[in-house]
């Protein structure tokens, strides 16, 4: 498996091996020794798949406390994925990092604790999975601003994007409660 680091440690794109032939392909998108290898966490406890039409854009989500890592990859389309890290006290506090997730490509994005997450769907539809190592807490979760200034993500295409009244009406990060955001663990 290649691992791509990114300019926010722990933030990685994995590219596990993909087999193919004349029937088609075949890639083992989990594996626990392999993973942990690679410094990704062992204990995911919840799965999801999400469905979505072109341009909808999800997130972008954080849950304080009870912070989810997620490893996220494509089963059908593309879109593209941002990771932004809104732990205090992080050397890279309000910076994202951005990934095309596909069908074709194969990668693996994972996004670690304490970092908001979203996608914006570039494909007719898409099917997103994600692995979760915390359980859904709706109590704890809240969104920052898919568009913030400050954090100023370049999100592809022209966009007016598909929104969830809750992403839309979401607050910019500066105007989050300190206290509400995740801690920065070295």
């Amino acid at each position: 498996m290649e691992l791509m680091a990114t300019k926010i440690p722990g933030a990685v794109v994995l590219k596990p091996p993909v087999f193919g032939d004349q029937r088609g392909w075949f890639m083992e998108s989990w594996q626990a020794d392999r993973y942990a290898e690679e410094g990704l966490p062992r204990g995911f406890v919840q799965d999801n798949q999400a469905f979505s039409q072109r341009g909808v854009l999800r997130g972008l989500h954080i849950q304080n406390p009870f912070g989810q890592g997620k490893l996220v990859q494509v089963i059908r389309g593309e879109v593209f994925d941002v990771a932004v890290d809104v732990r205090r006290g992080s050397p890279w506090f309000g910076q994202w990092v951005g990934v095309h997730l596909s069908e074709t490509n194969h990668h693996q994005f994972y996004v670690p604790v304490g970092f908001a997450h979203g996608y914006l769907v570039l494909s007719e539809d898409a099917i997103f999975s994600y692995k979760c190592t915390d359980y859904y807490h709706p109590e704890t979760q809240f969104s920052v601003r898919w568009d913030d200034p400050q954090i100023g993500i370049e999100w592809p295409g022209d966009l007016s994007p598909v929104l969830a009244d809750k992403d839309r009406d979401a607050p910019l990060l500066n105007e989050i409660p300190v206290e509400q955001l995740p801690h920065y663990q070295p």
